[in-house]
């Protein structure tokens, strides 16, 4: 098994992606991490007694506050990565077959739940989404909160299989173009990494690109 200590720091704000409302919370859960270990431990995370903005989506909080990333969302950073590098000729992700299976079953983030080392203040996001339908465009208010630039956060990425190693650096690289989270597209999310040795000692990732 590989093994890759990572610390990754947001260039720029990433947004939360969990809904405040426990109930559409669960639903989401149960459609979108059906391996999720437990509903009822995803659901009590997101500790919201009384929901006023429902449609808002934020980063889940422990006990003491501090707001997190679940493991499962940075495997599904991966998967997206890969989804879009394997169409770039002569990369690590371009040779990886059936690579949502890859990364379902071979990849994965040692932490469960991984902190958020704030860099300022939590912030808010509001955006216009348009959609297409039968009756015309409709355009909805998507509301997010979000953690500013600066913000970073440590993990360990456990790959089972050698020749996958370099896909998931790929992948980490790929952060200064396509982020993490939600509204990737526009930017948002994005991020350098540092490799660290056992003992917190940068050996390695492209902050120096970034810096460059």
């Amino acid at each position: 098994m590989k093994t890759i200590n990572v610390r990754l720091t947001l260039t720029e704000e990433a947004l939360g992606m969990m809904p405040t409302s426990k109930e559409v919370h669960e639903e989401f859960i149960a459609s979108k991490a059906p391996d999720a270990p437990s509903i009822e431990e995803e659901v009590e995370a997101v500790g919201v007694e009384e929901v006023v903005e429902k449609q808002k989506t934020v980063f889940p909080r422990m006990d003491d506050g501090t707001l997190f990333f679940w493991d499962y969302q940075l495997r599904g950073m991966v998967k997206d990565a890969i989804g879009m590098l394997r169409k770039v000729t002569n990369t690590a992700c371009s040779k990886v077959t059936s690579y949502k299976k890859a990364v379902d079953g071979l990849i994965f983030v040692k932490e469960r739940r991984i902190p958020i080392h704030l860099g300022g203040d939590i912030g808010d996001c509001q955006r216009p989404l348009r959609a297409s339908g039968p009756q015309g465009d409709r355009v909805a208010l998507a509301h997010s909160e979000t953690v500013p630039a600066g913000s970073w956060i440590e993990f360990t990425f456990e790959i089972l299989q050698d020749s996958l190693e370099k896909a998931v650096r790929e992948c980490l690289d790929y952060g200064l173009r396509r982020g993490l989270a939600q509204w990737r597209n526009s930017g948002k999310g994005r991020y350098y990494w540092e490799e660290l040795d056992d003992d917190g000692n940068v050996i390695g990732g492209n902050k120096a690109e970034y810096q460059g």
